[in-house]
Order: C-alpha cells, then sequence, then structure tokens
C-alpha cells in the first residue's frame, strides 16, 4: 500500500511539472512564430525592393540567429516534456509489476484487453533523433543487441509449444517475468486472459519487441522495407504470424500494412490488414511451425 500511494503521489507531482512544461513550449512555439513573421516580412520587402542592401543583409543574418536560438529552446523543452512522460510511464509500469508480483493482477474481458494492446502500441514513445543520430536497437525494426537481456515487463513475442497440439509451436505474445542468468532462460508470461499460462524458454525462442517506434519521415531506414517477409501480431489475437509487408507507414502515427500467408487463398496471402511498428518483428523460422490456414479455420 505504502508503495502504491508513493507511486500515486509521484505520478501526480510529474504530472503537475508535465503541465508547466506543455505551457513553456507554447511560449517557445509562439516566440518562434513571431520570428518568422519577422523574417518573412523582411524577405518581402527585399523581394519587392529587387536588391537586398547591407542593411536588410545584416538584419536577416541576425533574424536567422535569433530564430534558430528559439527553435533549439523549443526543442530543448519538447525533449523535457517527453522526458517527463517517460518517467511518469515507468513509475506506472513498476507500480503494476509490484501488483502482479502480489498476486493482484487485473483481469480484463477479451474486447478491452486488445484495446489495451492497441492503444499500448499507439502509445510507445517515438523516437526523436538530433542532427546526425541513428535510430538505436528496438526501434522499429531496427533488432536488439546480440547480448540483450529483455528486462521484467518488457514485451516479446516467445515460441511455445501449442496448447491444443505438442507437435506444433505459435510465437505468442508474452511478458518477461525474470531472465535466469545462471540458466539462459527466460520465463514468461502468455499475455492471453484465456491462457495465462508460464513458459520457461532460451534466449533464441524469445524476441524482444520494440522499445521506440520510428517517425517514417525522418527515419525510414528504421523501418522494414515494402515486400520483407516478417512476423506480425494478427488483428484482434495475441499470435504472431508470417506475413509480407504491403504498405510502410507514412506519418508515427500510421500502421504497416501487411499480408498473412493464408493457403486458403490462390495468391497465398489473405487480404492486407493494419498491424502496429510494435507488433511487427523480423521473421525466424522453426521446424514445427503451425500453419497460418489451421489459425483461421
Amino acid at each position: 500500500m505504502a508503495f502504491t500511494d508513493t507511486a500515486a503521489f509521484q505520478v501526480q507531482e510529474n504530472l503537475k511539472s508535465l503541465f508547466s512544461l506543455v505551457q513553456d513550449i507554447e511560449k517557445e512555439r509562439m516566440n518562434n512564430e513571431m520570428m518568422i513573421n519577422n523574417i518573412t516580412k523582411t524577405h518581402d520587402k527585399v523581394t519587392s525592393d529587387g536588391k537586398i542592401t547591407p542593411y536588410y543583409q545584416q538584419k536577416l543574418k541576425g533574424l536567422y540567429s535569433n530564430a534558430i536560438i528559439e527553435a533549439e529552446k523549443e526543442e530543448e523543452a519538447i525533449r523535457t516534456a517527453l522526458h517527463k512522460i517517460n518517467e511518469i510511464r515507468t513509475i506506472r509500469h513498476e507500480r503494476r509489476l509490484m501488483a502482479r508480483n502480489t498476486g493482484n493482477k487485473d483481469t480484463f474481458r477479451r474486447g478491452a484487453h486488445m484495446k489495451m494492446l492497441q492503444v499500448s502500441a499507439q502509445t510507445l514513445p517515438l523516437w526523436v533523433s538530433k542532427i546526425g543520430e541513428k535510430p538505436p536497437p528496438l526501434c522499429a525494426a531496427i533488432p536488439a543487441e546480440p547480448n540483450y537481456i529483455a528486462k521484467s515487463g518488457d514485451m516479446v513475442a516467445a515460441l511455445v509449444k501449442s496448447a491444443e497440439q505438442e507437435e506444433e509451436e505459435n510465437w505468442i505474445l508474452a511478458e518477461v517475468v525474470l531472465y535466469n542468468s545462471a540458466l539462459s532462460k527466460y520465463e514468461v508470461d502468455d499475455i492471453d486472459e484465456v491462457q495465462k499460462e508460464r513458459h520457461t524458454l532460451s534466449r533464441r525462442r524469445v524476441i524482444p519487441l520494440p522499445l521506440m517506434r520510428a517517425n517514417p519521415e525522418t527515419e525510414p531506414e528504421a523501418l522494414f522495407p515494402k515486400g520483407s517477409v516478417v512476423m506480425a501480431l494478427y488483428p484482434q489475437t495475441t499470435c504472431f504470424y508470417k506475413a509480407v509487408v504491403n504498405q510502410l507507414p507514412v506519418t508515427a502515427q500510421d500502421d504497416y500494412e501487411v499480408l498473412f500467408e493464408d493457403s486458403s487463398y490462390d495468391e497465398g496471402f489473405a487480404p492486407p490488414l493494419p498491424v502496429a511498428q510494435r507488433y511487427v518483428i523480423m521473421y525466424k523460422d522453426h521446424k514445427k511451425s503451425t500453419k497460418f490456414s489451421s489459425f483461421m479455420s
């Protein structure tokens, strides 16, 4: 209870700080807007005169220099606000993990659970690079480093034996409980509210999901190219299936459009469906793979 009260207080304090930061961002935005208007008016004056005098040349240099300074202030304010949002997410995440470890795991109806997974993908932090920075591992399609260990509470794709047929194996959406370094094995919980199974798996049977989204307009290299063979979470389920990227996201808010493998169609693929960046990962073949058509039947 003490931790719960402390966490709630920390969230409230961070929300107050975030509110103040949003106000600061708006002030900086208005300053930048005024600066851009001044630059535009000065350019219009130069254009109407048909020449640029030393006075206006010097004035424009000063305006551009000030505009850069103001833009950097706005960027810093936005990054500080994003950091504050991440702090709030971390506190709530730790609170949820503690509740789970004490046996107070929340249960949801399937429809609400599917909605929660969708919202989780939509609100995944967006990677915003500085000049010259490259997207880090686990940003969209960029895989984790070879020695990476997923943390407790992280979402992963886990290869487990089918509950119906032991000869088949499926990639499911799961949550990391812990990693046993002595055995080099994960313990993961099936995210499905119906199954609620815990599995002990080797590292090769676990694929960490992205921790950040990529902006297609600024980091297109962080996305899977069109035509890539991937594994994607089939909508309204908690299982990953083989698919092909049909269309890439256009904006940071957009999903991939993927074609799921399905032998019941002449083309071998079902009609395109949207899947969030968080739930599209590299394809990993395995011998005891279940056929997608069996899922559809």
